[in-house]
């Protein structure tokens, strides 16, 4: 039998209990026969794996993209460089990340992509997220209609894109957020493909509709939700939650065919060695 390929999980919570981790989780051993999955709790302890696995989840996580400790945040922004650098120089032995939402914004910040600012107000909810020229043709988003739904939770977004060094790293836009006539904000960038081996999300492909689901009936959620967003804004997602067109199509799609692509090019580039 041939060994297994080797995951990482990166949790960038900080120790904080969330959803997130655990539609992670689930989705990662759908794989467990092809794959060791080992996690690294990246935030609360300093923990950043070497370069020995073939795929890299980085998760999406609390604050401000731009802010660390000077030690996790180094040794993460150490290890994208390198895992860029040896893809560079090892074309039959790529390796594979995926970005979540917070990581998703520190890996635009480390490739200066474009400007991570604040957000006028939080963006939050089951979201349409519609896709660019690029997303239609792209191996994952290809599979999903447009606009696709997806669960959007962040303060923080990436505006203003650096067209030249998209170019110059070969990077694509995939999808942008939701059109919005009534206001004259710039649309954020909701997914890029950095290269043929990296791609992140500014959303939760993750998020999956059960757990959503239990989490947001939950009383202190469900008063805290209607608090700062309204009755309607709840009612609405609630209703997404059980449309198996929306968030349950993205989380069908989007990271397990990431893990899916990832490792069928990894076998074929190892049956070409051979």
């Amino acid at each position: 039998m041939e060994d297994k390929l080797r995951m990482a999980i990166l949790d960038m919570n900080e120790g904080r209990p969330n959803q997130g981790m655990r539609c992670i989780r689930d989705i990662a051993a759908m794989y467990s026969s092809a794959f060791d999955i080992d996690e690294f709790d990246v935030r609360s302890k300093n923990e950043v794996p070497g370069l020995e696995y073939d795929v890299y989840i980085s998760s999406g996580g609390p604050g401000n993209p731009l802010e660390g400790n000077g030690i996790w945040d180094k040794a993460w922004y150490n290890l994208v460089g390198d895992l860029w650098e040896h893809n560079l120089v090892n074309p039959h032995e790529k390796k594979y990340m995926f970005f979540i939402c917070h990581s998703f914004q520190m890996a635009c910040n480390f490739f200066e992509l474009g400007t991570l600012a604040p957000r006028k107000s939080t963006s939050f909810g089951i979201m349409p997220v519609h896709l660019t020229k690029f997303g239609e043709n792209d191996p994952i988003f290809k599979m999903l209609p447009d606009p696709l739904y997806a669960v959007d939770s962040r303060d923080f977004q990436l505006i203003q894109p650096d067209l030249d060094v998209f170019r110059m790293h070969g990077a694509k836009i995939l999808a942008l957020e939701k059109i919005r006539t009534h206001v004259e904000y710039e649309r954020a960038i909701m997914a890029v493909r950095f290269s043929d081996e990296f791609i992140g999300t500014q959303f939760h492909p993750e998020a999956d509709p059960i757990g959503m689901k239990i989490h947001f009936e939950k009383s202190e959620v469900r008063e805290n939700v209607i608090k700062n967003f309204g009755q309607e804004k709840y009612d609405t997602m609630m209703d997404h939650i059980d449309d198996p067109d929306k968030i349950e199509l993205t989380h069908d799609t989007v990271l397990p065919l990431f893990i899916e692509n990832a490792m069928n090019s990894i076998y074929e580039k190892n049956a070409v060695l051979v």
